[in-house]
């Protein structure tokens, strides 16, 4: 089912791998895929063997391949590992996967979120038997299809003060509230709205295949980008609608209503 937020923004909800989208025909994709972590999402299963969750992570890579034109960019927001079910280099197996499946490395983009309470065991506390160190940080993987110049030229937004800060590869800022979102695992607007800016023109496409409570369409609409988010269970589609609609509003109220951004549809399906 697709769900016209406004003339740029749309939502599918669905499955991302049963999802039907023209190949070769999106410029970015930013995302922040599930991390198997035991979340409550509904419909996705977040507790797969982690064998199992890498064969996921090689689907969903491989059909966003497909998707994306042949300078089109991957922005994949990762930990950069976990210790639910076992310590695992979740960061380092995703990067080789999407290598296998045919994505080029550009850099990586490390996320300080600045929160170093979030520890659940020291290992062997004081003692040199078996600690080990959590780092409270998480990836941002870059990546393309193809090629990493563009072969179109665009309308670009970014300011200089933007520029130079966010070239820097270490972002600092903080995670979002779980509570205030209605969502287990939301990342803040300014992750998806840094990619978008740095990575994309203004009259891009970006799709993101897991919006969840649709942080990424919210970047778009505010950093006037066409944006698709697909997204499986409905309770998050519905506050994906909400939230893009009260960034919208927001952007009428700053530009009146008669000057809402990007009002060209061509592309959005």
């Amino acid at each position: 089912m697709r769900h016209r937020i406004s003339d740029s923004i749309l939502i599918v909800e669905g499955d991302f791998l049963r999802v039907r989208f023209e190949e070769d025909s999106i410029n970015l994709i930013v995302t922040s895929p599930p991390y198997n972590l035991r979340k409550p999402y509904g419909a996705h299963d977040d507790a797969l063997e982690y064998d199992e969750y890498l064969d996921f992570s090689r689907r969903w890579l491989k059909k966003a391949r497909r998707l994306l034109k042949p300078d089109g960019r991957l922005c994949l927001n990762i930990p950069l590992d976990t210790n639910k079910m076992g310590l695992r280099p979740v960061y380092a197996d995703l990067v080789g996967i999407a290598q296998e499946v045919g994505f080029k490395y550009a850099f990586s983009i490390v996320w300080n979120e600045g929160n170093i309470s979030r520890r659940t065991a020291w290992g062997s506390w004081r003692s040199p038997s078996a600690p080990y160190a959590i780092a409270p940080v998480e990836m941002i993987a870059v990546m393309f299809k193809e090629r990493w110049k563009r072969l179109d030229k665009g309308t670009a937004d970014i300011s200089e003060d933007e520029f130079k800060t966010w070239t820097l590869g270490l972002w600092e800022f903080s995670g979002e509230s779980q509570k205030r979102v209605g969502h287990p695992a939301p990342f803040p607007v300014e992750l998806p709205l840094r990619c978008i800016k740095l990575f994309s023109y203004k009259e891009d496409i970006i799709l993101d295949p897991f919006v969840g409570s649709g942080s990424t369409l919210v970047a778009c609409a505010l950093a006037e980008r066409r944006g698709i988010g697909v997204e499986i269970e409905h309770r998050y589609v519905e506050i994906t609608k909400r939230r893009v609609a009260e960034a919208l509003s927001g952007l009428d109220d700053l530009f009146g209503s008669n000057c809402k951004p990007n009002s060209h549809t061509e592309g959005l399906g």
